[in-house]
């Protein structure tokens, strides 16, 4: 009988990153963007997320 060790790698996510897309960007935002990650040290999709967030938080409190 052969005995399998337990799977490994990463843990299962809380909150997995099921969807993705893809953007055009004009060289002008791209060097917005690389200029924002190295400011703040975030990743370029985190930037992303976060710029997203802001619209979202805009958006639903003039619903409000």
């Amino acid at each position: 009988m052969v005995r399998l060790s337990p799977a490994h790698g990463r843990p299962p996510s809380k909150d997995p990153k099921r969807n993705d897309t893809r953007v055009k960007l004009s060289d002008s935002e791209w060097e917005k963007l690389n200029f924002c990650a190295k400011q703040t040290r975030m990743t370029k999709t985190d930037i992303i997320r976060k710029g997203i967030d802001m619209v979202y938080q805009q958006i639903t409190k003039k619903k409000e």
